[in-house]
């Protein structure tokens, strides 16, 4: 069993692949089987196993998530309450909400058992640039 925080900065919204980072990780470890848990300690940023080889299915995704959350200057968002923070502030916390802060990801032949597609990603959701931190904690 080992545990690590990996820091990672973002430069706005987007998804932010560490893909390389976690599976690098398990590597060190030497760990043949097991199970990775990716936690991120952040409300308004999430983690996801997404497409890593089209670059469209990250921009589809960041344009589907801006259409149902818009940010809180837009008037479908006026009953909104928690804008003190900026007007990406909420729609950040929802979009994590609708997503995932957490993953558990098989390790096999001392390997993650992703797909051929398959990559991890940060998914920021606010306008300014952030260092997020996710532990990666490897268990058998």
């Amino acid at each position: 069993m080992s545990q690590k925080i990996l820091s990672i900065s973002s430069r706005g919204q987007g998804l932010y692949e560490f893909t390389r980072n976690a599976a690098a990780f398990v590597k060190a470890d030497g760990m043949q089987e097991g199970l990775l848990t990716l936690f991120v300690r952040h409300t308004s940023c999430s983690l996801l196993i997404q497409e890593n080889a089209d670059p469209d299915v990250k921009h589809d995704l960041l344009q589907f998530f801006a259409r149902i959350v818009p940010p809180t200057n837009d008037p479908s968002m006026a009953w909104v309450s928690h804008t003190m923070e900026g007007p990406d502030d909420m729609p950040a916390h929802i979009k994590s909400a609708l997503t995932q802060v957490s993953l558990g990801i098989p390790v096999a032949d001392g390997k993650l058992l992703l797909g051929t597609w398959q990559g991890i990603y940060l998914f920021e959701h606010r306008n300014q640039p952030h260092v997020r931190q996710i532990v990666m904690h490897l268990s058998g």
